[in-house]
């Protein structure tokens, strides 16, 4: 789904939500801002933003970010039933590899994610950006 029509008031609103984000990152370095919004089972949207470090390996991405913090926030039995992410650059940029194994532990494979494309805002179900999930059994 790539029309703003097709998404739907809720992912807009998701959007939106990540949009804002992204106007706190800290991105001295590579000046790529990104926000995410996440929403929760119970409802609550928890955001996040890139945070760089002059040791690249120490970023954090938004998406982890805004995990960490809903994990803080509302502890780790939580379950995420949609993700949203947003930059201020006009640059595609789906989940990175981390970022969507790390969302994979608390999201449903159902879950949209909307993402900036290079036609557009993207949405697919978490299943289809991450179909081989690394899990471990318990």
């Amino acid at each position: 789904m790539n029309s703003p029509d097709a998404i739907g008031p809720a992912l807009d609103s998701l959007i939106a939500a990540a949009r804002k984000a992204a106007l706190h990152s800290y991105s001295p370095y590579s000046h790529f801002s990104v926000g995410a919004a996440l929403r929760l089972a119970s409802g609550d949207v928890v955001t996040g933003t890139n945070v760089e470090n002059a040791s690249y390996g120490l970023t954090i991405c938004a998406e982890r970010s805004a995990l960490v913090r809903a994990v803080a926030e509302f502890g780790p039995a939580i379950r995420i039933t949609a993700v949203a992410v947003a930059n201020l650059n006009d640059s595609a940029s789906p989940p990175c590899g981390a970022c969507r194994q790390m969302l994979a532990e608390f999201i449903e494979p159902d879950a949209p994610v909307a993402f900036p494309s290079s036609d557009g805002i993207r949405v697919m179900p978490f299943s289809m950006v991450f179909p081989l999930v690394f899990e471990l059994k318990h």
